[in-house]
C-alpha cells in the first residue's frame, strides 16, 4: 500500500556532515535505512559550505537515508541553511540505481572560499 501521509519516507543522499547519524540525531532526526552509495557526474566542493557540482566523469560518495519532508526541512530550512535547494538525482546503492533527493547550494562556493 502506498503511504501518502506526512510520515512517508523519501531517500535522501548526504555527502557532508549529515552523513553522520549522530549529527542527525542531535537535531532530532532519526536516520532510517542507511545505505552507502554515490552519485555520478558530480564532485564535492567545499567552501564556506559544502555542495555537489556537476562534473562529468566524476563520482561523489555519501550515504542515503530515508527521511520525511519534516526531517529534511528541520535539517536545512529549519537550521537556517536556506541557500540549499533539493534536487532529484540518481544514486548507485549496491547494484541498484535509486532516485534520491539531494540538497545543494543554489550558487556554488567561490574559489576563494575554504572551510
Amino acid at each position: 500500500m502506498t503511504d501518502n501521509s506526512e510520515n512517508r519516507k523519501h531517500d535522501v543522499f548526504f555527502y557532508g556532515l549529515y552523513m553522520d547519524p549522530d549529527t542527525l540525531e542531535k537535531v532530532g532526526v532519526v536516520p532510517n535505512n542507511p545505505r552507502i552509495g554515490y552519485v555520478e557526474d558530480f564532485e564535492l566542493r567545499v567552501g564556506n559550505k559544502a555542495t555537489l557540482l556537476r562534473a562529468p566523469g566524476k563520482k561523489s560518495h555519501g550515504v542515503v537515508y530515508s527521511l520525511t519532508h519534516a526531517d529534511i526541512n528541520k535539517l536545512y530550512w529549519g537550521a537556517g541553511l536556506n541557500e540549499y535547494a533539493a534536487e532529484v538525482m540518481l544514486a548507485k546503492v549496491g547494484n541498484e540505481t535509486v532516485p534520491v533527493l539531494c540538497c545543494n547550494l543554489i550558487l556554488p562556493p567561490e574559489d576563494s572560499e575554504s572551510n
